[in-house]
């Protein structure tokens, strides 16, 4: 075997159409149909993460093509700068006592270098600057995480994560407001990256 045959998959956009199929004929189920049973809880930690990525991808124009799963960063800007996303929320899908508290991973990790298709040999944070994603919205008959005056978005160069917190691997809200993010509405995020980035307009 070849192991041009083992090389990475460049990953298509779908349009969900695309049918399910046996013995080359489709069996009356869609992509869509998948998406729709297994990612229609954007409240759940899992997509809300990745609705949080999408969300900085667009604000960026960053959202063009496909999410890497394995990439060392979440969203790239046009720019180049290296951006991880975050995401905490107040409402989980299941039943609650309390609401959640906003706890973040900021583990530094070895990053994957897709040029040498190994992992990194020191623990390192990869991305030039965090995002941290809240659905902050609190009553749950009316949550919504694709309506984007519910989210906060808070913005830190990774620098600061650094040189303030060292290889902690995890942040609360209050511990990361003490640091000093910038706060940011969806529209204003892009300006809030490049600036974390860079240090101005």
């Amino acid at each position: 075997m070849e192991n041009s045959q083992l090389d990475a998959i460049a990953v298509i956009r779908k349009s969900g159409h695309e049918p399910i199929t046996e013995c080359g004929r489709p069996v009356g189920k869609s992509l869509l149909d998948f998406w729709q049973w297994s990612t229609s809880d954007l409240v759940g930690n899992a997509m809300r993460g990745v609705l949080a990525e999408y969300l900085v991808a667009v604000a960026v124009k960053g959202d063009s093509g496909t999410r890497t799963e394995w990439d060392a960063y979440d969203v790239k800007t046009a720019s180049g700068v290296r951006v991880e996303v975050k995401s905490g929320a107040y409402l989980q899908t299941w039943a609650q006592t309390k609401l959640s508290t906003i706890q973040f991973n900021i583990s530094p990790s070895f990053g994957w270098d897709s040029k040498t298709e190994k992992l990194g040999t020191t623990q390192v944070r990869q991305a030039d600057v965090y995002v941290f994603c809240i659905l902050a919205h609190k009553d749950k008959s009316t949550v919504d995480p694709l309506n984007l005056d519910q989210w906060e978005f808070y913005v830190l160069p990774t620098e600061v994560l650094n040189q303030q917190l060292g290889k902690q691997k995890s942040i609360g809200l209050r511990n990361l407001l003490r640091l000093h993010p910038s706060c940011a509405r969806h529209h204003e995020l892009s300006d809030a990256i490049n600036v974390a980035a860079h240090g101005h307009h």
